[in-house]
């Protein structure tokens, strides 16, 4: 099932529980606004070459629509489509106001020079400059796309309308970028985890922990747990796994990957296929990597008592159903990996008043918002008689609904 039909499934199962008009429903499943751009730049060679670009605002009834932009050669509407609509339900979650959006060129980024990137990124802001907006759409990065990428856009954009610091986040520092900013999802994992293990009466220094990819997000929340006296028992990335049963030394596999852009060949543990790391021997298994590695066909094999969803869409239908079965606990995307766009919005109210924090005041409220939304979450499912993921999708989808209504949208 792919993302954007699990997606709805959610979506129509939370609406059921909520009791929701079905002429609403139906209103806050299409998007507000499906933008396509083709964008053609001058290779370095001088040969023309065109991307298609694409931005997906789904809804704008709680605030400014906010997502990311990714730049990968699998993006298509479809998916566009369910990522802006998990970024509604998302923003709705932890309580800032926000709706969802999501963007996205076609492209191989790898395969482009830093030159070329930077002609795409602006002939891509030039064809959607006027349709999004400090107060319209905020993009943010994603997949193959940083912090540079938001300096170019902020450029672009302010071309037109002047200097414009609020109309990106995941800015560098230097350039109106918030501190905190880069550990924030890593940060709201890990935060998210300890609310879901206080709920059991346990602590992360208790528990032993699997890494599914290690990127930011998963070599942030490693860290962190790591500091914490979490025992990271494996982790995995695209170039291989490394496992210790005794707990992987973090800080030395960091420079180690940092040293030789792999995790092969490090001499604190001993090298696994990534395929088991998913069903390896631990407590806690956090997936940071790509949607869908959880499936019918292994979720069987799953060993870890607690799943917290780091990735989007990392767990499908057929896993979810086999594993709470098992009585594994899953933490849902649409909560667990909100820190980012939670400490993006600090970064926008920063911008606007033009007064910085520091970086303990961004962790401090960073807490204070996973934490609340954990708690809300619970009382969703104490309410509904839910799981996680559905006590998520109510909570979201009733706030979104909720201002719907409020703001009138029959008339």
């Amino acid at each position: 099932m792919n993302a954007l039909a699990a997606t709805n499934r959610n979506f129509r199962q939370a609406a059921r529980i909520l009791g929701l008009d079905s002429k609403l429903e139906k209103s806050l499943l299409i998007p507000f606004r499906e933008i396509k751009v083709e964008c053609t730049i001058p290779k370095d060679d001088g040969t023309l070459v065109s991307y298609v670009g694409f931005r997906v605002q789904h809804d704008n009834a709680r605030g400014p629509m906010k997502g990311g932009i990714r730049y990968h050669p699998e993006v298509d509407l479809d998916e566009v489509n369910a990522l802006a609509q998990l970024m509604t339900w998302k923003t709705a979650v932890v309580d800032i106001p926000y709706g969802g959006a999501k963007g996205g060129i076609g492209c191989v980024p790898k395969e482009l020079s830093k030159s070329e990137l930077e002609r795409l990124t602006r002939v891509f802001t030039q064809k959607i400059h006027d349709l999004i907006g400090i107060n319209t759409d905020v993009p943010a990065p994603d997949m193959g796309t940083n912090a540079q990428t938001m300096a170019w856009i902020l450029d672009e954009y302010s071309k037109f309308h002047g200097h414009s610091l609020a109309i990106v986040t995941g800015k560098p520092v230097d350039l109106g970028g918030s501190l905190g900013r880069e550990a924030a999802t890593g940060r709201g994992v890990v935060y998210a985890t300890e609310a879901l293990l206080a709920e059991h009466g346990k602590h992360i220094k208790d528990m032993t922990f699997t890494i599914q990819g290690f990127g930011n997000v998963g070599a942030w929340a490693a860290r962190i747990i790591h500091e914490r006296g979490g025992k990271v028992v494996a982790v995995s990335d695209i170039t291989g796994a490394v496992k210790n049963q005794n707990g992987l030394d973090i800080p030395a596999l960091l420079n180690h990957k940092e040293a030789t852009g792999t995790l092969a060949g490090f001499s604190g543990g001993d090298a696994m296929s990534s395929d088991e790391l998913l069903t390896h021997d631990c407590d806690v298994l956090i997936p940071c990597a790509l949607g869908g590695v959880l499936n019918g066909e292994n979720a069987d094999s799953v060993k870890a008592k607690y799943i917290v969803e780091a990735a989007n869409h990392p767990t499908d239908p057929d896993a979810d159903e086999i594993l709470s079965k098992k009585g594994a606990v899953i933490l849902p995307d649409i909560y667990a990996n909100a820190g980012g766009v939670t400490v993006s919005y600090f970064e926008w109210v920063q911008n606007i008043q033009g007064f910085m924090w520091d970086e303990e005041h961004v962790n401090r409220e960073l807490k204070k918002y996973m934490t609340r939304a954990f708690h809300n979450l619970k009382n969703m499912c104490q309410s509904h008689n839910c799981n996680l993921r559905m006590g998520a999708f109510t909570l979201g989808v009733n706030r979104v609904a909720r201002a719907t209504q409020l703001r009138g949208w029959e008339a």
